[in-house]
């Protein structure tokens, strides 16, 4: 895999203000909420992925959904999303002006059981109801498979059933497809040969990765990704987040990490990695506790410091 098989631009997705805070157990103020969101939207992210209008009961840190997608301030150029687990949920973003929703279901039975409460069939149909009540708005669709490279209950899931769905979502009227590592369970090469059967089914269609680095191979997938075409990522400021219905899931892959380590091998993504490390450093203060991210402790690799004081040859 040589660099000049990677693409010219990189997408950066940011994810915190849902996947990211809808497993901490401390709400964050809504003044808070906005503000990230308002000072990412300057970073130069292609997306953020704002909220879910999902049921306050379930995600309570996500209870301020409406609120929060009507006060924030749009930046021309980025894209604003809702992640909507349902019909309601979709009339309720696009109430919103949301600019895209985001749909997901499991590729697994038993996530989708445990995660949704349906089974993939019946969250499908669900969407096309969503696909239905979306048309004439100019809301953009996009559809999530999440456990694409295994399911902590079922395990790995073949790659068949995976782009079967993915051509049933387009066929429902969705836009776009994210393949989604829900539980950190992808390994590169899985990766690799995945995206290089989704690009060789659905050629130019958009897709965007969503991965996890519960297992410390989140960086690793990305590289194998890049090297088979695909330039859209999702990632989580801090490295904070998580599936709430995934045993042992930990983070996402740490936006500034990603950005970092793009930048470094000279791939351009558009993103202000110096504001992205402010904000990334402010946040424990925010939730209360440390975060995963490595890049906001122990700076950019360029970083150089002053040669220790009195250095000398041993004689």
């Amino acid at each position: 895999m040589s660099s000049g098989s990677f693409p010219a631009r990189v997408f950066i997705q940011e994810v915190v203000t849902r996947d990211g805070l809808q497993i901490e157990p401390r709400f964050l103020p809504t003044a808070d909420k906005i503000a990230l969101i308002d000072a990412l939207s300057d970073t130069g992210v292609a997306k953020i992925e704002v909220t879910s209008f999902v049921s306050p009961k379930a995600v309570p840190n996500l209870a301020d959904a409406a609120e929060v997608a009507r006060a924030i301030t749009r930046r021309p150029g980025v894209t604003y999303v809702a992640l909507v687990p349902n019909l309601r949920g979709a009339e309720a973003a696009l109430d919103a002006k949301m600019d895209e929703l985001n749909l997901v279901m499991s590729v697994s039975e038993t996530h989708n059981l445990a995660n949704m409460r349906m089974t993939p069939a019946q969250s499908l149909e669900g969407f096309r109801a969503i696909v239905a009540a979306a048309t004439g708005s100019g809301a953009r669709l996009n559809g999530s498979i999440a456990t694409a490279f295994g399911c902590p209950f079922e395990g790995a899931q073949p790659a068949g059933k995976v782009l079967a769905l993915a051509e049933a979502y387009l066929e429902a009227g969705m836009n776009s497809v994210t393949l989604a590592d829900t539980t950190g369970m992808a390994n590169p090469r899985q990766v690799a040969e995945l995206v290089a059967a989704f690009r060789k089914r659905f050629g130019g269609v958009e897709l965007t990765l969503h991965f996890h680095n519960t297992r410390g191979m989140g960086l690793a997938n990305v590289l194998a990704a890049l090297g088979e075409g695909a330039e859209r990522f999702d990632a989580s400021l801090g490295g904070i987040g998580g599936c709430p219905f995934a045993p042992g899931a930990t983070g996402n892959i740490s936006t500034e990490d990603l950005v970092h380590m793009l930048e470094e091998m000279g791939v351009p993504t558009g993103v202000d990695l110096a504001r992205l490390l402010e904000l990334a450093r402010a946040l424990p203060a925010l939730l209360g506790h440390d975060i995963p991210g490595q890049v906001a402790k122990a700076g950019r690799s360029g970083d150089l410091h002053p040669a220790p004081t009195g250095l000398k040859a041993a004689s």
